[in-house]
């Protein structure tokens, strides 16, 4: 059973249809103890980062994920706000710690051509930078679904698996252990979205 995490943000309905899709069941949960029987969990998300954590602290969810994922090893995807929540940090509306599974921090999207907008919202590029279990069968440069105006900043950018070119070149998916992050939203991505999910679901 796939868990996805209930914190009061994101487009739980959107996600749990796509992982159906992909011929998943999955539950809907902001109960820890119910998340922690589940095989993987995605953590969904739309909205400010400090919104964020303090309904994750406020849900008693913070310990419990921490412990699925980093000290049981059990898998993660983190989506949009989700994938932001995973690093150390963010600016996003002052100055906020996150989960600080992923050694990175949480900047303004800041695109070197001035006619580009913030947010960035629609489809764009997504080019693989290394091998990763979540681009099988997902050709380099597929568009994907983005929807954000803060980037998660790796301090190692070797960790960045793949990209995305806004006036600059923007991490997409990050891994960390068993965890993994995207900053575009798969479940609106359509055939190459619901293919990177199903990766994720059947074989990280």
């Amino acid at each position: 059973m796939i868990g996805i995490v209930d914190y009061g943000l994101g487009n739980l309905t959107s996600v749990a249809g796509a992982v159906a899709k992909v011929g998943f069941g999955s539950i809907i949960s902001a109960d820890a103890k119910v998340l922690g029987k589940c095989d993987k969990l995605i953590l969904p998300g739309v909205g400010a980062f400090g919104d964020g954590m303090k309904n994750l602290r406020d849900r008693g969810l913070v310990g419990p994920l921490t412990e699925y994922a980093t000290k049981a090893g059990n898998p993660v995807l983190g989506i949009c706000l989700g994938f932001q929540l995973l690093a150390k940090r963010s600016e996003e509306f002052g100055d906020h710690e996150g989960l600080g599974w992923i050694d990175a921090e949480v900047t303004a999207v800041e695109p070197g051509d001035p006619k580009l907008r913030v947010p960035h919202v629609g489809w764009n590029e997504l080019y693989q930078c290394a091998d990763c279990v979540l681009f099988d069968d997902v050709p380099d440069e597929s568009l994907f679904y983005y929807v954000h105006s803060y980037a998660l900043r790796p301090a190692d950018r070797r960790i960045v698996m793949g990209e995305c070119d806004y006036g600059g070149r923007l991490a997409a998916p990050v891994p960390s252990g068993s965890n993994f992050g995207t900053q575009f939203h798969p479940e609106k991505s359509q055939l190459h979205g619901l293919t990177l999910l199903k990766n994720f679901l059947a074989k990280s």
